[in-house]
């Protein structure tokens, strides 16, 4: 009896050996998939330009991290505020741990601080709004400006007719962009002669604005244009007028259209100081970083690169919308 007993009690202690190796298992596998965390997008709903790259590069990084284990995504485009509004709730009832956001429509301040109070973690993507606690990605609107002006001088000297083609509905974007032209020009060019006009960000409005200027300026030597859209249009121009007096054109953004025009012109130089919506990607890793307890600078300002003839094969993306 006293030896069947004695049975009974290994058998027990084998058998709960056996659980608690399995739920110390899954306890294991519980803390790894903790770490899979969800990070979802929300962009624009645009099919071409650059804010339809906004979502293309910000799917692509995702992909690239959700194939590595880390994390589950879902990408959400939206055509007004409240259709944004509608998806960050979906994404919080989703049980999103970040969101990165385009908050492209205005009134998005008050939701994006609501997932906030709530614990979501969120990333702007260029955009500037007032919610505590929201951190963002951006790229260096004033740098750019500086650079356009150094390559400007960098092609034609010193001196000459330089014409800016302005956006004021744009806001600050424009504006941050011509100071930083402005400022640096007063520095290493400040006898160059300095017309201003108005035109859009798209290439219809710079082949119609620049066709105007054109007609209105016999002689002009370079174009600061601040948007690879509006820089298509003024080369148009350009070329249909049959000028060959200017030199040099610039443009921001990072168009694959307009970087594949760059070696096409012998005698002029396009430029683009890359505004690049892949910049979305450094907001998704930004987001990742933060789950992951890292500590990162609430803001992100990506210096600008410039785009041209030398070495435009190097962003080049078929795939690309934009």
């Amino acid at each position: 009896m006293k030896k069947a007993l004695v049975f009974v009690l290994i058998a027990l202690i084998a058998v709960s050996g056996v659980f608690a190796q399995g739920a110390n298992e899954g306890g294991s596998a519980s803390s790894s998939s903790a770490d899979v965390y969800r990070i979802g997008i929300l962009a624009p709903a645009v099919t071409h330009g650059w804010s339809a790259g906004v979502a293309y590069y910000a799917e692509q990084r995702c992909q690239q991290l959700a194939d590595q284990g880390l994390i589950e995504y879902t990408v959400y485009t939206s055509n007004n505020a409240d259709e944004m509004t509608t998806q960050l709730d979906d994404l919080m009832v989703w049980g999103a741990d970040a969101i990165v956001a385009f908050p492209q429509w205005t009134g998005m301040e008050v939701p994006i601080q609501n997932a906030i109070d709530s614990g979501i973690v969120v990333v702007n993507f260029d955009i500037e709004i007032a919610a505590e606690g929201v951190y963002r990605v951006a790229g260096d609107n004033y740098n750019m400006g500086e650079e356009g002006a150094r390559y400007i001088v960098d092609k034609i000297g010193t001196e000459g007719t330089v014409v800016i083609l302005d956006v004021p509905t744009s806001g600050s974007v424009a504006e941050l962009r011509k100071q930083g032209f402005l400022d640096v020009l007063s520095e290493i060019a400040p006898e160059m002669n300095v017309l201003t006009y108005a035109t859009q960000f798209t290439r219809e409005a710079g082949l119609a604005d620049m066709a105007d200027i054109l007609t209105a300026n016999d002689h002009i030597d370079a174009v600061y244009s601040m948007d690879d859209e509006t820089s298509i249009g003024a080369i148009q121009a350009i070329t249909e007028a049959g000028r060959t007096d200017i030199k040099v054109i610039t443009g921001g953004g990072g168009c694959q259209e307009y970087f594949n025009m760059m070696p096409e012109y012998e005698d002029l130089w396009i430029e683009s100081a890359l505004y690049s919506p892949e910049m979305v990607e450094d907001a998704v890793d930004m987001a990742l970083q933060i789950l992951n307890g890292e500590e990162v600078e609430q803001v992100k300002i990506i210096p600008t690169t410039i785009v041209d003839k030398t070495n435009y094969q190097d962003f080049l993306d078929p795939n690309s919308p934009y």
